[in-house]
């Protein structure tokens, strides 16, 4: 027994004097103990350096005035965590039974590398060190993983790094981080505030089972990211590796400025086109960044897109879509903004510059039906289009659209490569023309239904200069309708056409534009009583026109047929329309004009040779017989001379 008891009075004092000298260690001695013991329980070099600071029960704690945690030896080198000041505590007692339970991870302007590898590699899994550094992998299945429970993380100003292999490089600074983790198998919470640009980023999420998290599994998450200009919310579920599925809730009040917030600059959307959104949607994210959208309900600033996506989120959005929308307002897209009324006016085509910055905003193919949709200068009934757009050029192709009481097809072109241009092939059948042309180029006094094609391009920034430039041809072929403004069989009359309405029962043409000028010469108009014809040209840019119509009655004039051109010109608005009666006397009396004429010059040839007392030979001018009888007058007066 008295052995025992000096066996443990020895034990007894060893300790004691082992503590001791423990605590009479210098600090730098005991910054290296700690940092050794850190690189043993996390397989990576530790640095500790300037002041430093130590407890021992019951928590094992540090604080440092520099603090470096190394890399996984897969990376390129650079630590994982440094830090100027920091303050570590681990709680001893579980430390002793092989966890690693760190109670308060404190630091001040860190730099934090996050590295994953599409492996399952990642530099924040760790394993013990024995001799030889090893990081456990996806595929080091027999690695035992030792561990770790943050309690309590706090980061101020830190700049974050997130490498994720196959995605963009992330970078943050700024970073204000908060992690509470009390229980090691419970739940997370975090929140963060960054700043991606100027403003501030606010983030709090919720993640369930966290130390599953960190190892690469998928937990329950709820997520929520506020700033200037919007919010984005998400219930559902996560991983480290960017795997994320749940409902995705979208709402701005400026996307731009949302947009400005999270790093992305310069974004300008139509309106109507994003400018506020309000979205909501099941999505499925992959660690490659595919995105995968269903049960999509989107409020896009007053145009409501539901269907369903798929996107490609690496570089510019690669988007294949189907959509549905009721009524679609694109005026935006092709009018500068303006929002009411035709494009054209008595002050001519706007001048409003065209923002078409958006079609850059994507590439892709959007499958589109709509119960109508408003383009500014067309407006269409229900339609089923398809819209893809590559690299700032959209094709709006129309399959099976309604409007104007009849059926277009075709396609619609804009594309803003190397500045804007607009074009397409266009055809129309059955089409009420009066609506289409008021709304196509302010035209009102023409109606009737028929059937059209035109092809088109135009260049400029803005819908005047695209006006002006236009080129390219069409047709048209038109059943019974009318003009209003001009009576044609009032005209075979009385030559008047002022106020009425011409009736006809067909017309058709052709028509080539050029730098904004239409020209037509091959008009042909049907009537009751007779038939028109006509030729000139319509100039798009200025909105004016000069035209002749020439309406003939065919039973009159000793069926010769009497024609009566009418010259229709000035601002379309407002045209000036008069018969040329010029034209009448060329067209209809041409024969009586020329014995007229004959008669008027027989009767002036025979007061001149009785006035000049001269006498003309048989086919002779009087020209001719006054030049000869001045010249016999001359020769003699020079022959005198020599007598």
């Amino acid at each position: 027994m008295k052995w025992i008891v000096r066996i443990i009075g020895i034990l007894v004092i060893m300790a004691v004097i082992a503590v001791v000298g423990v605590l009479m260690l210098p600090a730098d001695r005991i910054a290296r103990i700690a940092s050794d013991q850190l690189t043993r329980v996390t397989g990576r070099d530790v640095k500790i350096s300037g002041d430093v600071g130590m407890t021992f029960w019951p928590v094992l704690g540090v604080t440092a005035g520099g603090l470096e945690i190394g890399n996984a030896d897969w990376t390129d080198g650079e630590a994982m965590l440094s830090t100027a000041q920091a303050a570590i505590g681990v709680d001893a007692g579980a430390l002793l039974r092989g966890e690693i339970r760190i109670t308060n991870v404190e630091a001040t302007s860190p730099t934090i590398r996050l590295q994953s590898r599409a492996d399952g590699r990642a530099n924040w899994l760790f394993t013990d060190a024995d001799g030889e550094t090893r990081i456990e992998t996806g595929s080091e299945a027999g690695t035992a993983t030792r561990p770790i429970t943050i309690q309590r993380l706090v980061i101020r100003d830190a700049a974050l790094i997130y490498d994720a292999e196959g995605s963009d490089l992330v970078s943050y600074a700024g970073v204000d981080l908060s992690l509470d983790w009390p229980d090691q198998n419970g739940p997370a919470a975090i929140e963060a505030s960054l700043r991606p640009a100027a403003q501030k980023v606010d983030v709090v999420a919720t993640i369930d089972a966290f130390s599953g998290f960190l190892n690469g599994q998928v937990q329950p998450l709820a997520f929520e990211m506020r700033t200037q200009g919007g919010e984005m919310s998400l219930n559902g579920r996560a991983s480290l590796q960017g795997a994320v599925a749940g409902k995705l809730r979208l709402k701005t009040s400026d996307t731009g400025a949302f947009m400005a917030a999270l790093g992305v600059g310069g974004v300008d959307l139509p309106e109507g086109f994003g400018r506020t959104i309000d979205t909501s949607a099941d999505i499925t994210l992959t660690p490659d960044r595919k995105l995968a959208l269903r049960e999509l309900v989107a409020d896009l600033g007053g145009n409501t897109l539901r269907g369903a996506a798929d996107i490609e989120l690496n570089g510019t959005p690669q988007i294949n879509a189907q959509l549905q929308a009721g009524a679609l307002d694109m005026r935006s897209l092709t009018s500068g903004g303006e929002s009411s009324g035709s494009a054209a006016s008595s002050a001519g085509w706007s001048r409003a510059p065209i923002d078409a910055s958006g079609l850059s905003a994507f590439n892709g193919a959007i499958a589109l039906s709509a119960d109508s949709i408003d383009l500014g200068t067309l407006k269409l009934g229900k339609t089923r289009s398809l819209l893809s757009n590559d690299r700032a050029r959209m094709v709006f192709e129309l399959r099976e659209v309604s409007g104007y009481g009849g059926v277009f097809s075709g396609e619609f072109v804009m594309n803003n490569r190397n500045g804007l241009s607009v074009g397409g092939n266009l055809r129309a059948a059955g089409v009420e023309m009066k609506g289409l042309l008021a709304d196509m180029a302010g035209l009102s006094r023409f109606t009737g239904a028929g059937d059209a094609e035109v092809s088109f391009l135009g260049v400029g920034q803005n819908l005047d200069a695209i006006m002006r430039s236009l080129s390219g041809k069409g047709a048209i072929k038109v059943g019974r309708g009318s003009i209003e403004g001009i009576d044609l069989d009032n005209l075979l009359g009385s030559f008047d056409v002022a106020g009425g309405t011409t009736v006809f029962d067909a017309m058709t043409a052709t028509f080539a534009m050029n730098v904004g000028v239409l020209t037509n010469d091959n008009l042909q108009m049907s009537l009751t009583n007779f038939n028109a014809s006509g030729v000139g040209q319509v100039n798009l840019g200025a909105q004016t026109l000069d035209y002749t119509v020439t309406p003939k009655a065919l039973r009159v004039n000793n069926d010769r047929g009497l024609a009566v051109p009418v010259r229709i010109s000035g601002p379309w608005s407002d045209p000036r329309i008069k018969p040329d009666l010029q034209a009448v006397i060329d067209l209809n009396f041409s024969e009586e004009r020329e014995r007229a004429e004959e008669r008027v010059k027989q009767n002036v040839n025979e007061k001149l040779e009785e006035e000049l007392g001269i006498t003309r030979e048989d086919g002779q001018s009087v020209e001719d017989a006054v030049k000869d009888e001045l010249e016999d007058k001359l020769k003699k007066e020079l022959f005198k001379l020599f007598d």
